[in-house]
């Protein structure tokens, strides 16, 4: 399967509850939400040749917590690192949680 601008499904309100709790279950005490502004990601996405986000798990061994990295990928399915934008450091959940939607603790 090629990469397109495309790429993703909707699912439900309900799917998504059911994701999060297996996340929360398999891995108590972690990360559950990451939260990145709009302008940061039409950054990534206004670049030339750009199709979409890819988003990397890594962790912060600083903060001993995850992170996640967000890199362009362009029209050839490469990531765009030479000059491309790449962010990290986005407010998490614990401690920057929702008051209401999908997951509160």
């Amino acid at each position: 399967m090629a990469l397109d601008a495309n790429i993703g499904s909707i699912i439900t309100e309900l799917e998504a509850k059911a994701l999060i709790q297996s996340f929360e279950t398999k891995f108590p005490g972690e990360i559950t939400s990451s939260f990145i502004g709009a302008n940061n990601i039409e950054n990534i996405l206004a670049q030339e040749n750009c199709i979409g986000l890819r988003i990397y798990n890594g962790y912060d061994d600083e903060n001993e917590k995850i992170s996640l990295v967000l890199v362009g990928v362009d029209g050839d399915e490469k990531d765009m690192l030479n000059d491309g934008i790449i962010y990290d450091r986005i407010a998490t959940c614990p401690p920057l949680c929702p008051t209401e939607g999908l997951y509160v603790k």
